[in-house]
């Protein structure tokens, strides 16, 4: 059991650290556009960096917790960290906008994967009345990661280029996984084994280190090597332009064909890719990519909009078209399928789909205080620090793994429903509070009861509904459903942040239309001042209004909790209602 909570403890700390590389990027993100080549001042060409994140964290994470199910716990665990690693290698040699794009996705797809798989693996050790404790400590562990994750990079930006935030990702990724796989090897070895430990793929390794080597060279193009007379050869294109149309390039590509061709063939490969593509297929691959298009289109939609004058993009109705005919090319096959994405009926119950609906509004809620809180800062008392407005923003995160454990504490004693609504009744009076907020509110002291109630209340909704879906499916596909829980809180922030936002702007735009124009106030006078103040009270009425909407939707959150966790069974049985139920 030791051995097992370690293991644990390992995946949490994997789940913590991709949650923090999901916010490191915002204050890298100036670099990186630079890096690429696209100006400080054309923010909306970066979109594809955030959304190509966005993409593989979401779109993959039903077909991963689906093989979580089928080839378990650990082995998704190692590979989504490989993923991870082999994403932030990606990130951190990239040279234009594409490869960039690509790491991001690949990081998205190895992060996310780590969380239906880590949810599952507390399932499996922890019976029904035991895992609200550790499912809280996972919760709270990957919220942390939003407290984390500026802070790191903060810290790696002031002494370093942004891609050495990439790279201590890549040698984290790589030793924790490095950890978990013989941490598990040496569980299963029996201790009475005498046999001969299973040779390398010797083979393998050699071409991986190849393809490694000389693609590194190939995407960096070192000037020290291009200017040598002989090593130059190798970067110059047989034809036309291009990295990969060089020597060099050629070397790495025919390196990696002949190690997926020998992780095919071997019969020991160093990479398991035949037994992978036979999980996947059992997984049902082909209602992965409806569902991954489905997500696909709505992530697109809302991820790539200009939230101050549209809820989503120009190409928005096209995105949700091609997405509605994917959900129901999904829904067509989950019928007709033999061996479904989906199992039939395994998300029959009440508390099954309805954790899902649940994490939908809790996401739409929590998103409007990620994002308004520091808009709000910025607009009021710290108009010139970016800093200080995230640190008003980390006094909510500082109470949100704390409501984490307790609530998955309470979740032993109390209806999951119960704790979850309570949870998001305190967020829906936290953000009430702030929806009354003044120009100099955050100046006061009083200013840190809304975000710490709201931050807390978060929290303790957070492993109650995880242990809702968790005691309400099967064993067979709690990874499943885990993901599921995860997609719905993602798709709840993108669609939430849209629709919030797009209703403040309306209140804004009406509190303008009653302001006098710059030129009737400002003109010969010294009342400039007095003009900047009033829309400075418009764009508070905005966040208003935000913070109105987000108090609604954890309202929403809390009846839906209260109405279809009742049939939960996450409680720890008492001896005296065993004594009761004996007679």
């Amino acid at each position: 059991m030791r051995s097992a909570r370690l293991l644990l403890g390992l995946a949490a700390v994997a789940v913590a650290f991709a949650a923090a590389d999901t916010y490191v990027v915002v204050l890298a993100l100036p670099d990186m556009m630079g890096s690429v080549g696209i100006p400080i001042d054309q923010l909306q060409r970066a979109a594809p960096i955030v959304s190509g994140f966005l993409l593989g964290y979401v779109a993959m994470l039903p077909l991963i917790g689906r093989i979580a199910d089928l080839r378990g716990r650990v082995p998704v665990l190692v590979a989504a960290l490989v993923l991870f690693a082999a994403g932030s290698l990606v990130t951190t040699l990239a040279y234009d906008m594409p490869t960039l794009v690509g790491g991001r996705f690949l990081q998205g797809v190895g992060g996310g994967g780590l969380v239906p798989a880590t949810l599952a693996l507390v399932a499996d050790l922890y019976p029904t009345e035991r895992r609200g404790v550790p499912l809280g400590v996972v919760s709270a562990v990957q919220e942390l990661g939003s407290v984390i994750g500026p802070l790191f990079g903060a810290l790696v930006l002031a002494v370093a280029d942004w891609r050495a935030i990439f790279l201590v990702n890549l040698a984290v990724g790589l030793v924790l996984a490095a950890a978990i796989r013989g941490l598990s090897v040496a569980e299963e070895r029996a201790p009475a084994s005498v046999s001969r430990p299973a040779r390398p793929d010797l083979v393998g390794a050699v071409l991986l280190a190849l393809t490694l080597v000389t693609g590194a060279l190939a995407f960096t193009r070192p000037s020290q090597l291009m200017r040598d007379l002989t090593w130059g050869q190798l970067f110059i294109p047989w034809a036309g332009d291009g990295r990969w149309l060089t020597p060099l390039g050629t070397v790495a590509i025919m390196t990696a064909v002949l190690f997926v061709a020998r992780c095919l063939t071997a019969r020991r490969p160093l990479v398991d890719l035949r037994g992978w593509g036979r999980s996947m297929r059992e997984a049902d691959l082909v209602g992965a990519l409806f569902l991954a298009a489905a997500l696909a289109g709505v992530i697109l939609a809302f991820a790539t909009a200009d939230p101050k004058v549209q809820v989503f993009s120009d190409q928005g109705l096209w995105y949700l078209l091609g997405a509605a005919v994917a959900a129901v090319g999904f829904a067509v096959h989950l019928r007709r399928a033999e061996a479904p994405l989906v199992p039939r009926g395994a998300l029959r119950r009440a508390p099954a789909w309805g954790a899902m609906l649940v994490s939908f509004f809790i996401g739409a809620a929590l998103i409007a205080a990620l994002i308004d809180i520091p808009i709000f800062a910025r607009t009021t008392v710290y108009p010139d620090s970016q800093l200080s407005a995230a640190l008003v923003l980390v006094r909510f995160l500082v109470a949100l793994p704390v409501g984490a454990v307790l609530g998955g504490y309470l979740t032993r004693t109390l209806p999951a429903g119960v704790v979850t609504a309570v949870g998001m009744v305190l967020a829906a009076i936290g953000f009430t509070l702030m929806s009354h907020w003044g120009l100099s509110s955050l100046d006061d002291l009083s200013a840190n009861v809304p975000l710490l109630l709201g931050g807390f209340g978060f929290g303790l909704a957070l492993a109650p509904v995880n242990a809702a879906v968790l005691a309400s499916t099967d064993d067979e596909v709690h990874g499943l459903s885990a993901a599921l829980v995860v997609v719905s809180r993602m798709v709840g922030m993108l669609v939430g942040i849209s629709a919030l936002t797009t209703i403040g702007l309306r209140r804004y735009y009406a509190e303008q239309a009653d302001l006098p124009t710059a030129r009737e106030v400002c003109h010969g006078s010294s009342r400039c001042q007095e003009f900047s103040d009033l829309l400075r009270v418009a764009g508070i009425a905005q966040e208003h209004t935000v913070f109105a909407g987000a108090a609604v939707c954890a309202v929403l959150a809390a009846v839906l909790a209260l109405a279809l966790f009742r049939t939960a069974r996450t409680r720890a049985v008492h001896t005296a209602q065993v004594l009761r139920a004996g007679g």
